[in-house]
């Protein structure tokens, strides 16, 4: 039987190219992909691990259904801008 499973990722694009990709919902799941087509292929597959070895030890699968993402604006103070 197949289930959908549904994470949030980011995609943090690194100076050198390409894309960092991490999974908050599961800690330590971190990728990285030349481009965002291999980043988005690298992170399914990461994802796809993570939870067999998740299976693998008896461990519950994390769900994103009570999390969110939001953005949070800070004034900071100018001498400490890098802008």
């Amino acid at each position: 039987m197949r289930k959908n499973l549904h994470f949030n990722v980011i995609f943090r694009p690194e100076p050198e190219g390409g894309f960092t990709v991490i999974v908050p919902a599961l800690p330590g799941c971190v990728t990285y992909g030349k481009d965002l087509k291999e980043a988005k292929e690298m992170v399914k597959d990461a994802i796809k691990g993570y939870i067999a070895s998740l299976k693998k030890h008896r461990e519950p699968i994390p769900t994103e259904h009570e999390s969110f993402f939001s953005s949070i604006d800070i004034n900071i103070k100018r001498e400490f801008s890098y802008v």
